[in-house]
């Protein structure tokens, strides 16, 4: 018997909204990773994007536990001398909750083009609202 392997051409997406109002940062952008990657489909084929399109909503409403408000650093460089920028995760929830989120899923991802394909397919927003209802997005519960 062989295994099955999935065509890019076969896959079907489909999409989903994540309210991240109250929950956890690591549990939202694990619970993301995994719906882009496609892993919680019985046609997972790991050299393949078969993953799903992903919108999470009210990012600023995200909960980080313990002191990392205060203690956990984000960091960004200009490739300039004297270029790099931290900022505090109490600085990101107030200023870019979105990029916040968006920096933890996008590190649970693969690093390479296939990764890079599949971060394309994940929308963040600061607010309840979000411009994808036509596409009739399925509530996914964390």
């Amino acid at each position: 018997m062989t295994s099955y392997m999935q065509k890019k051409e076969t896959v079907k997406r489909n999409w989903y909204v994540i309210d991240a109002e109250g929950k956890p940062l690591g549990r939202i952008a694990s619970k993301a990773a995994v719906l882009l990657r496609g892993k919680h489909k019985p046609t997972y084929t790991p050299h393949i994007d078969c993953g799903d399109y992903v919108i999470i909503v009210n990012a600023e409403k995200a909960v980080l536990t313990g002191n990392k408000l205060e203690d956990k650093k984000y960091y960004s460089h200009s490739q300039y001398p004297g270029g790099l920028r931290t900022r505090t995760a109490k600085e990101m929830v107030e200023k870019y909750p979105e990029e916040m989120v968006e920096k933890a899923v996008k590190g649970m991802l693969p690093k390479n083009r296939l990764g890079r394909a599949m971060y394309k397919k994940l929308f963040v927003y600061k607010g309840e609202n979000h411009p994808h209802m036509a596409q009739k997005p399925e509530a996914m519960d964390i």
